[in-house]
């Protein structure tokens, strides 16, 4: 047998999905952990001692141990976040101290792929329900960092038109997943060669189109599965896929499950409101 001992910089308290139901605001605390929060949807108004943070979808928020942070207002009725709890070990006092190698983490920033961030917090919260601890949580949460220790803007000013472009590839994913989507159709929208396209988008995100327009399909198919009552053919043809066994593989591949277990599965992580 071959044993492997990890010494990780960090250690993982507990983490959860904060779903509003328009009530309620973040309570008033000091807590001797970190905090991490990244906002999927909606927006995110809090205060750690005199300094007022406004999140919104697609960023995260660090918050100190020993600083009391309040929420300010009334939660919005469509705010949804995931928060984790973490420790530093004692040779490490402060995430920017991290080695430079792994991730120089912002207070609060916005990632280039929240996609990818959202699908890193729900493979945390599934390991959290394993009944035998491992270090998976610990190295889930610093692919989350390295993730969001990115930001959107901090790119090369070369690159800047190429950049701008794979962007507008992602945003016409993100609208038209469910429609036939291939490099081809991106680049004869955006007017630009599919070769290059594929490319600087491949450079920006760290993928490839075809992958990210799965990606997407996939994330889809996931919110489909949890909130409507559509047979896998309806959900599959909904998100772009017009093979149900083409689906089944494509998911599985992306989330380790079928759609069914997954499904089984999502249902048991921990989920908390108000």
């Amino acid at each position: 047998m071959f044993d492997l001992k990890l010494s990780l910089p960090i250690s993982v308290q507990n983490g959860g999905l904060f779903i509003s139901r328009g009530i309620g605001s973040h309570p008033a605390r000091k807590l001797d952990s970190w905090e991490l929060v990244f906002v999927e949807k909606g927006t995110l108004t809090i205060r750690e001692e005199q300094t007022t943070f406004t999140v919104g979808a697609g960023e995260s928020l660090l918050l100190w141990p020993h600083r009391q942070h309040v929420g300010v207002g009334t939660f919005a009725d469509n705010l949804k976040f995931y928060w984790l709890h973490f420790e530093l070990h004692p040779h490490c006092s402060r995430p920017d101290e991290l080695p430079a190698s792994l991730i120089s983490l912002p207070q609060h920033g916005k990632v280039r792929d929240p996609q990818y961030v959202i699908a890193l917090f729900r493979q945390f919260l599934n390991e959290q329900e394993a009944i035998a601890r491992s270090t998976a949580l610990e190295l889930i949460l610093l692919l989350i960092m390295q993730q969001l220790s990115v930001a959107a803007g901090e790119l090369p000013t070369a690159e800047k038109s190429g950049i701008d472009l794979a962007y507008k590839a992602q945003q016409l994913i993100r609208t038209q997943y469910h429609l036939t989507l291939s490099t081809s159709t991106l680049a004869a929208q955006l007017h630009c060669n599919a070769d290059y396209l594929g490319r600087v988008y491949r450079r920006a995100f760290h993928l490839t189109i075809t992958e990210a327009i799965h990606r997407q399909r996939v994330l889809s198919a996931e919110k489909l599965l949890l909130t409507d009552s559509c047979s896998l053919s309806e959900v599959a043809e909904r998100c772009g896929f017009q093979d149900v066994g083409y689906f089944r593989q494509i998911f599985r591949k992306a989330v380790g499950l079928t759609p069914a277990a997954w499904k089984r599965r999502y249902c048991k992580e921990h989920i908390n409101s108000d």
